[in-house]
């Protein structure tokens, strides 16, 4: 509910659920096959999930919500474990269990602690916090494991995590640090050789004026950051280092606990290293967006945050006796009240803010465009499609992943992956000077972008004078040649 709901081809999944359906289909997206290759070579995902599809026999709609299903059990399961570990009491781990219930943005990082959707970017987050409490129960074997499982979903959250839990694994070790040290140069001769010859190559070169202004405002750039986001993406570390203190002071640290403060503070660090880079426009710099590793703090500083709040170090004396009593006690209030909040919030989410969306949509809600994109998946699979700009946000989805067909351009993913290439990014911006001075949303103008972007069809929700092909409801699709 804090999530507003689960949502099907949204948001993300105009990129993911192409790239999946052209390993399902070769022969889908001939037109925008190289915009969807800029992004997809990066990551494995996509060939994952078309697997799944095909050797279950489920379909992508089914999979995606069933893996969103699995993302909440392994976040529950990851920050339970540390809770755990931590010796965080039932309320307590209650308490921080809801506070993660909690959805909010980590400000201009394009991450969101929830999603709507099913996102590979959430459950490698999720692998990632089962790696943290490996990391604790010192199950070194498994700890990689996850990480590599975490990387074939969404590999630089992957990466944030590998950096934490080896800055930690270096800083806990005392008669081992030279075999960790050893593990950490081959993991990171691995990394370097994929930015010298593997799908990272040749990204070391600086992003023009006209490459930063094709991508568009993207807060890609920390510098740029007003006051109020850099407080608020950086509030994690003294809270990290104020309950620290507290549970050394009150002799609660458990094994690994330090190395894993260590090892966050280090990653600030990492991220303090990148800053020139970004600045430099390094386009490797830009594209790995490490202000993300602001998610990994915020989630360690909720850990401390909740105990000091639920818990304490009164809590120290256990569960006997007046204190353990009066200790329970408060973090069941505590825990009662973050529950309360979240499902307020929820509440309002889903009754007032987003009254008409479901708690689950597993398909397309808009009734008409769904009608439409049914069309469009009986035309020739090579078409090529004109739509709204804004069409995705309009009608919930965009019309590659709903209609399974190319499309003059969709802004809302399409400035994104032109982060990752310049010839996409060129692309993008010269769609958009045509869509500038030609209205596409006119008889003249969309047969002069068909005649130059070799576009068939229209949809549009107003009648026009061009032969009709098919209509949905509010919806028409004309043939523009």
């Amino acid at each position: 509910m804090n999530a507003a709901g689960y949502r099907y081809a949204a948001s993300d999944q105009a990129f993911y659920i192409p790239a999946i359906l052209r390993h399902l289909d070769p022969a889908l997206f001939p037109r925008d096959a190289v915009l969807i290759d800029a992004q997809s070579r990066l990551i494995a995902f996509d060939e994952l999930g078309a697997a799944i599809v095909r050797i279950t026999g489920i379909s992508i709609q089914e999979m995606l919500v069933g893996l969103y299903l699995v993302t909440l059990l392994l976040l529950y399961a990851g920050i339970t474990r540390i809770a755990s570990r931590f010796h965080l009491t039932r309320w307590t781990t209650v308490a921080l269990a809801a506070a993660l219930t909690l959805r909010h943005a980590i400000a201009k990082t394009g991450a969101n602690t929830l999603e709507s959707y099913f996102h590979p970017r959430e459950l490698a987050f999720a692998l990632g916090l089962l790696a943290t409490g490996a990391f604790l129960d010192r199950r070194w074997a498994l700890l990689p494991t996850l990480l590599v499982a975490a990387a074939l979903f969404h590999p630089t959250t992957a990466v944030w995590f590998g950096v934490w839990l080896s800055i930690a694994a270096w800083a806990r070790a005392t008669r081992h640090r030279l075999a960790v040290a050893a593990c950490i140069g081959a993991a990171a001769a691995v990394i370097g050789a994929l930015l010298v010859a593997g799908p990272l190559a040749g990204r070391f070169g600086r992003m023009d004026a006209e490459w930063l202004e094709a991508i568009g405002p993207k807060d890609l750039f920390p510098l740029d950051w007003p006051l109020n986001v850099w407080f608020t993406n950086l509030v994690a570390l003294p809270v990290i280092a104020f309950g620290w203190r507290a549970r050394r002071a009150a002799g609660l640290l458990v094994p690994g606990e330090t190395a894993l403060v260590v090892g966050a503070f280090g990653l600030f660090a990492l991220f303090l290293c990148w800053l020139p880079f970004n600045v430099a426009h390094v386009a490797i710099a830009v594209q790995l967006q490490l202000s993300r590793v602001f998610w990994l703090l915020d989630v360690f500083g909720t850990v401390y945050l909740v105990w000091m709040l639920a818990q304490g170090a009164r809590g120290a004396g256990g569960a006997n006796g007046a204190g353990g009593a009066v200790a329970g006690g408060r973090a069941a209030i505590v825990a009662g009240a973050i529950i309360a909040l979240s499902f307020a919030r929820g509440a309002y989410s889903g009754f007032v803010e987003f009254p008409d969306r479901p708690l689950f949509a597993v398909d397309i809600q808009h009734a008409d465009w769904r009608d439409a994109m049914a069309f469009a998946r009986t035309t020739d699979p090579a078409s090529g499609w004109l739509a709204d700009p804004l069409h995705a946000a309009k009608y919930g989805s965009s019309l590659r992943a709903a209609g399974h067909r190319d499309v003059l351009i969709e802004p809302l993913k399409d400035h994104a992956i032109a982060m990752y290439d310049r010839s996409i990014a060129m692309r993008v911006a010269d769609r958009e000077r045509a869509l500038s001075v030609l209205a596409w949303n006119s008889p003249d103008g969309a047969r002069a972008l068909a005649r130059r972007f070799g576009l068939d069809y229209l949809v549009v929700d107003t009648p026009l004078d061009l032969p009709l092909a098919h209509q949905s409801g509010s919806l028409y699709i004309y043939t523009l040649r």
